[in-house]
């Protein structure tokens, strides 16, 4: 029979909670796996960027147009006026620039153009010549396009975005390779606004604008390919790759939907470059790996244009040009666009592209299934401190792993999201456990608040196996504890019974708190006091000591008890006497146990050592002191008290008869001189009488009594059984026990 069995919900709710991390983490509900991964991904790009490399080693340099200081002075706030892109263009193409990228549209005629001047002329003949002056200048936009000329020109569209739609010519087509089409991945867009239609017809690549800004407002990955209706189109890294590769087409790799443990719809795995495959994710587009800010990567508008920029600095150069202050959030902070998409362009010459498996969220799921699988039998097995070691150590696990694998492989391991679910996972079990253990804590309170001490409860509620009451041998101590006189001191406030049920009390109700404070649990009430046990149901190595230490604290709270009592008086005016106690105490082995009845749970302990311990406090009185102990509790105990021997006695039904000892203080009394004089004596004194050398024993005693420490009540005892021996001698086959006070 046990007490309880383990509750489902502390083993059941956390599977429940793995499938519903295993759901929210493989569907990204409300975004929740995309932002714990980017947490993650973010403290790796950041904690070991990318070290920053100049690309002319590839052949083209990465550059940024940078709106300095000196710039902004001269031409003002971005946007620039058209005339002055033209000259920057103009500039670039001189300092023999390869590819002129526009991180941004040009969606508008110049403003600034001389017919939208002539316009704001005032009419008359007056002005008629400053007018016709001002409609025959040349356009700003024609200027513009015209710089086109002789330099590769990207200018971007923006799909579904807040402009008009408007008609886009698009100048190339993405195609992919492999036996299954991928763009079914794709993001697709429903509408399209460009640049201005002679923009348009003079760039040499057009790419869409878009970014992939995640859940969280950030960008970590660059797009190459989106759906526009029924066709696949460039995004402008994807243009800027085909236009310096000189090729047609970017040309993209299916994955034929083999990717994955369990493979799933075709997606893209790569794009086919020059110097070999750089891997993708499924929907088209590249993990970046970041490298900052670097002044190597900028050059100044102001030095370009008034011709103090070093001769080589744009040499074949892939230059961006985009507003200053359109900003997008990069693990490192807001950063222009301009400057992300120059690092996306890096990281595709350099092929420093990160790497996120297609099978990587599968394989991430299947860890978190099975860890979360062994949370839930560690809880059940172990308990919930166990399986908190548990999840630190595979957290811990699965972060060096994630580490290594981005520092040395370049490759993305979502660890956070893993470690996120086992917690989640724990916590729920812990959660539970907290449940269970408030529940069997008021469920063992109901059943022994009065009989087990508080802690003792609060370890059994929290122990992961159940309290056994079907029964189980164990060595224990026992303690009996009541008061001398007893029925002489009822009988004396018989026309008080209120008053005596309020002494009785009082004097019990310290004894018990002792024995309960120092682990002993409280087994049954007698006609004159209560006994207890220690080492059940819970171990306690120390038993006997602690039920001495009890014993101890009992003297001194009867003390305390007398010295306010001794002040009161019954209803009749007689004051009160103060109350001996008596206190016996065996160690041995028990059958401890217990049973249901009507409701009420029992507990209790039942052997030979019950029966001793009862009959030693019974004996107690005629030794004089109150504590009383077995040999066996003597042994146990022997190191921390002082012991005086004080009889050999046989009980009823016992093997053999038994040593009793008085326990007369702590370990300072049993070293002090005194004492030990007084403990040789006694020895001399119980083997003189084993012996039967009576007149040997009488001479003992009569030096015993005027040692410190002597009971002479005890020696008033041992002489009157002398007596008896020596008119009723034992036999020579006497084992030194006096019998005839035990009938």
């Amino acid at each position: 029979m046990t007490f309880r069995d383990r509750p489902f919900a502390v083993w059941g709710l956390p599977l429940v909670t793995l499938v519903l991390a295993l759901l929210l983490l493989g569907t990204d509900a409300g975004g929740v796996a995309t932002r714990l991964r980017g947490t993650l991904f973010d403290f790796l790009a950041v904690a070991y960027p990318r070290t920053y490399q100049d690309t002319r080693a590839t052949g083209h340099p990465v550059r940024v147009l940078e709106a300095d200081p000196a710039a902004i002075a001269r031409f003002g706030a971005w946007p620039w006026p058209h005339a002055t892109l033209a000259g920057i263009v103009g500039a670039l193409k001189q300092h023999d620039a390869a590819v002129v990228v526009f991180a941004g549209t040009i969606d508008r005629p110049d403003p600034a153009s001389a017919k939208n001047l002539a316009a704001l002329v005032p009419a008359g003949p007056t002005y008629d010549t400053a007018r016709q002056a001002l409609e025959h200048l040349p356009s700003p936009d024609t200027a513009l396009t015209a710089a086109f000329a002789g330099v590769k020109s990207v200018t971007g569209f923006t799909l579904d975005g807040p402009e008009p739609a408007s008609d886009v010519g698009f100048k190339s087509q993405v195609v992919w390779s492999g036996s299954r089409n991928p763009f079914d991945r794709v993001p697709s867009a429903r509408q399209v606004s460009g640049s201005i239609d002679a923009v348009q017809k003079a760039s040499a690549g057009m790419g869409a604008l878009n970014l992939a800004i995640e859940a969280d407002g950030r960008v970590r990955r660059m797009p190459l390919v989106y759906r526009f209706g029924d066709k696949a189109v460039p995004t402008l890294e994807a243009e800027v790759l085909r236009l310096i590769e000189n090729k047609p087409a970017l040309v993209l790799k299916s994955d034929d939907g083999q990717s994955g443990l369990f493979g799933g719809p075709p997606g893209v795995v790569a794009v086919e470059t020059g110097a070999g495959p750089l891997a993708t994710s499924p929907d088209g587009a590249v993990w970046m790996s970041f490298s900052g800010a670097n002044p190597n990567r900028m050059i100044a508008a102001a030095a370009l244009l008034d011709g103090t920029l070093a001769p080589d600095a744009v040499r074949d150069a892939i230059v961006y040009i985009g507003a200053p202050d359109t900003l997008v959030q990069t693990p490192f902070g807001p950063r222009p666009v301009a400057e992300v998409h120059a690092e996306a362009a890096e990281d595709l010459l350099l092929g420093t592209v990160l790497r996120r498996p297609p099978m990587a969220e599968q394989a991430e799921l299947l860890c978190l299934a099975l860890f979360g699988i062994g949370c839930s039998l560690v809880i059940y097995r172990f308990g919930v401190r166990a399986a908190a070691g548990f999840v630190l150590g595979v957290t811990g696990i699965v972060g060096y792993v994630a580490w290594r694998l981005y520092t040395g492989n370049h490759v993305l391991f979502d660890a956070l999201g893993l470690a996120a679910g086992l917690w989640t996972i724990w916590a729920t079990g812990a959660v539970a456990r907290s449940v269970e253990i408030l529940w069997v804590r008021s469920a063992l309170k109901r059943a022994f608040t009065d009989v087990l001490p508080p802690r003792v409860i609060d370890v059994i509620a929290r122990r992961a196996e159940p309290m056994k009451l079907e029964g189980e041998s164990r060595t224990v101590t026992y303690l009996a504890c009541g008061v001398r006189g007893f029925a002489e001191l009822a009988s004396s406030f018989r026309g008080d019974p209120a008053a005596f049920t309020r002494l009785i009390q009082r004097v019990l109700d310290p004894m018990m708190s002792e024995a309960l404070t120092h682990g002993g649990a409280i087994d049954k009430l007698t006609a004159n006091g209560f006994t207890a046990f220690w080492n059940a149901p819970l171990d306690d190595p120390e038993h006997a000591v602690h039920a001495c230490e009890a014993a101890m604290g009992m003297m001194e709270a009867i003390a305390k008890t007398n010295e306010i009592i001794t002040h009161e008086r019954r209803i009749d005016g007689v004051a009160f006497n103060p109350v001996e106690i008596g206190v016996g105490l065996s160690s041995g082995p028990a059958i401890a146990g217990g049973f249901k009845v009507h409701g009420r749970t029992t507990y209790s302990v039942n052997g030979d050592c019950a029966v001793v311990a009862a009959k030693v406090q019974e004996l107690s009185a005629q030794y004089g002191p109150a504590i009383v102990v077995s040999e066996d509790t003597r042994k146990a105990a022997e190191r921390g008290f002082a012991f005086l021997e004080v009889d050999y006695i046989a009980v009823e039904n016992h093997d053999g008869p038994v040593k009793l000892y008085a326990m007369l203080g702590n370990p300072v009394m049993r070293a002090s001189p005194k004492f030990r004089a007084l403990a040789t004596f006694h020895d001399h004194i119980f083997q003189s009488m084993r012996d039967q050398e009576w007149h040997k024993a009488r001479a003992l005693i009569a030096q015993c009594r005027t040692l410190s420490g002597a009971s002479q009540k005890l020696y008033d005892m041992h002489l009157n059984r002398i007596a008896y021996f020596e008119d009723n001698p034992p036999g020579a086959d006497w084992d030194g026990a006096f019998r005839s006070i035990l009938q």
